[in-house]
């Protein structure tokens, strides 16, 4: 995925939306200066704030990032380097760290092919999907293959290890943290594919 540019798909799509960055901020529940800063691929946004902007132009992150070429027809097989990055710069800044911690999420499958959104996630020590927890409608489940992961959902929170798994609303708010000093490795799903 590398070379994808962010910033400049998301200025598209909001410029074919008829909407200025001010009106998308505004819709969005973000700042102007966010939107501008994405735009121009100063900063790599939360998955939140980039799900709230999505939102408002009608579009998922696997929508966003998904190349738009067809499902090849019976192709049931994906390598790991044809796995798609749907996380913008695959870098965020934890809560109160000042290093920045890589975090990525792969999916695998083309937007339509499925009714499932099958996800290979990779958490460096102190990631977090943002400060802020997020929802998105039907359910998520996933499997702890290698490290730890605080799962929080609604108002509880869980320590995950390898070997344990999760299954929630994802319509509940939810976050997910790696507080330890280890990579965590996750392969999760959800249906529909709304995320």
């Amino acid at each position: 995925m590398s070379g994808f540019d962010v910033g400049s798909r998301l200025k598209t799509i909001r410029e074919e939306s008829g909407l200025s960055q001010r009106e998308l901020a505004q819709r969005a529940g973000v700042t102007n200066g966010l939107v501008s800063l994405i735009e121009r691929n100063k900063t790599s946004p939360s998955i939140t704030s980039l799900r709230k902007i999505l939102e408002i132009l009608g579009m998922t992150l696997a929508e966003f990032f998904d190349s738009g070429a067809p499902p090849e027809p019976g192709k049931f097989v994906f390598r790991h380097g044809e796995l798609t990055e749907i996380n913008p710069g695959r870098i965020y800044r934890s809560a109160g760290a000042e290093a920045l911690k890589a975090l990525s999420l792969k999916r695998w499958g083309k937007q339509g092919q499925t009714n499932l959104l099958l996800l290979y996630e990779t958490y460096e020590p102190g990631a977090d999907t943002g400060e802020e927890a997020y929802s998105h409608e039907g359910e998520e489940g996933g499997f702890v293959i290698e490290g730890e992961m605080l799962l929080t959902v609604g108002e509880t929170t869980e320590l995950l290890r390898a070997g344990d798994a999760y299954l929630f609303d994802s319509r509940l708010p939810h976050r997910f943290r790696n507080v330890a000093q280890t990579r965590c490795v996750i392969v999760s799903a959800a249906t529909p594919p709304t995320f």
